[in-house]
């Protein structure tokens, strides 16, 4: 039996059904955004009505719910801003994740009992920085990614001991320092410090000549061209022992923007080494392939440890393109419970045909493969094929899915 607390997995939840999916795969608590002051504002997000029921599934399921309201506010954003944290105490909210001093003392003010954490956004990169904010009323620090593990641990020996330490291990990578980004504004008037990111650092540059409009000239790090800010995501699930040593309690995942299917394969995959390392740590070394390749199934630029392990050098970027490498196809996912015959309903997500082979992965338990036999539309027709996005169908399945397991489809290919 360890000794060391086994830390908490921190899960994206862009919309309801990603909350839903990331607790019941496995994760301890979600971050969401409100309709206003968080940093990912094309995603779906959360009104009132929909942030108090993902609050309290979370809470009949023993999960935590962190709200984001991390922009880097203008005068204009306080207005009404008071009000919603009351709000969002009053809901049952766990905590905010805020970066703005002006917002923290509002938060603070306004619902003086609601825990606050300190978002990445505000640079935290020193121990005397998370001792301010300690000082000021944080329980907890989401450190920067440009630090080490060695900085992390440093900063643990060196805070107090209530303290939590908060620290990506899993996702998307910013070019910027903490992803405090002016790029995006500059060429698309989209504030990515106010959550309207253009990503401008993926795109594809070539040069223009002043007196030859039109005439686009290469900018070639080979003959592929070159995508000069575009990193290579981060994966830490075959390090998760050191991250814990180094004293992090909260391990989180990037990805608020993803699919459910990429929320639900990442959040298992680390729950499963989590709770491997702590029954075992001779089984987690063990099963460290199939944790990267189960991450691998989601869709994923080529992975890096970035910082961790020192200043990272040329190889942390993907120069070449900027796709991703998509090996599955998420198919479906069960809407209802399997009948004692094997037929469940399935919302369709991409196009499936019976004599497929697909994998069902379940929230619990292993994954299994199958040959689709049979497929069922909403009138009671046997059908072929899925084609159409969202599609309500009716599956007969070789073993017992559950609400919410999905179905995915090996295809091979970049997007």
């Amino acid at each position: 039996m360890m000794n060391k607390k086994k830390p908490e997995l921190l899960a994206p939840a862009g919309d309801l059904e990603k909350l839903k999916i990331a607790i019941l795969y496995g994760a301890d608590a979600v971050y969401i955004g409100g309709e206003a002051y968080g940093l990912r504002a094309k995603a779906k997000n959360f009104d009132r009505e929909t942030m108090a029921e993902g609050i309290r599934f979370a809470h009949e399921h023993g999960a935590k719910v962190y709200i984001t309201a991390n922009i880097f506010a203008h005068n204009a954003d306080f207005e009404g801003m008071a009000e919603y944290f009351r709000e969002v105490y009053e809901l049952g909210a766990d905590a905010v994740l805020i970066s703005d001093l002006g917002v923290f003392s509002v938060a603070k003010e306004a619902a003086p009992n609601l825990e606050i954490h300190v978002s990445t956004q505000a640079n935290n990169t020193n121990y005397q920085s998370a001792r301010m904010w300690y000082r000021l009323g944080a329980k907890r620090v989401v450190v920067a990614r440009e630090l080490s593990l060695g900085e992390i641990r440093e900063i643990r020996e060196k805070i107090p001991e209530d303290m939590e330490i908060e620290a990506f291990v899993h996702g998307a990578m910013c070019i910027s320092y903490s992803g405090r980004c002016l790029l995006s504004n500059y060429l698309s008037g989209r504030d990515s410090n106010k959550g309207a990111c253009a990503h401008p650092c993926r795109w594809k540059y070539h040069l223009v000549e002043e007196t030859r409009p039109g005439e686009y000239m290469p900018v070639e790090e080979n003959e592929r061209g070159t995508y000069i800010y575009n990193s290579k995501d981060l994966c830490m699930i075959d390090h998760i022992p050191d991250l814990i040593e180094a004293g992090v309690v909260s391990l989180k995942i990037e990805g608020r923007m993803k699919t459910p299917f990429y929320v639900g394969t990442v959040i298992k995959a680390y729950r499963r080494a989590i709770d491997d390392y702590f029954e075992d740590p001779a089984l987690y070394e063990k099963n460290l392939s199939y944790y990267m390749e189960e991450v691998s199934k989601a869709s994923h630029r080529d992975y890096t440890t970035a910082f961790y392990y020192g200043k990272p050098d040329g190889n942390q970027q993907v120069y070449t393109n900027n796709s991703y490498i998509r090996p599955f196809d998420f198919i479906g996912v069960v809407t209802e419970d399997s009948d004692e015959a094997g037929y469940a309903w399935i919302e369709q997500r991409n196009k499936f045909s019976v004599g497929e082979e697909i994998e069902v992965m379940p929230a619990k338990g292993p994954s299994f493969s199958m040959t689709v036999s049979e497929i069922w539309d909403e009138e009671g027709n046997p059908v072929e094929s899925a084609p159409h996005p969202q599609q309500k169908l009716r599956v007969k399945f070789t073993e017992p899915v559950h609400t919410f397991d999905m179905m995915r489809k090996f295809i091979s290919h970049t997007e």
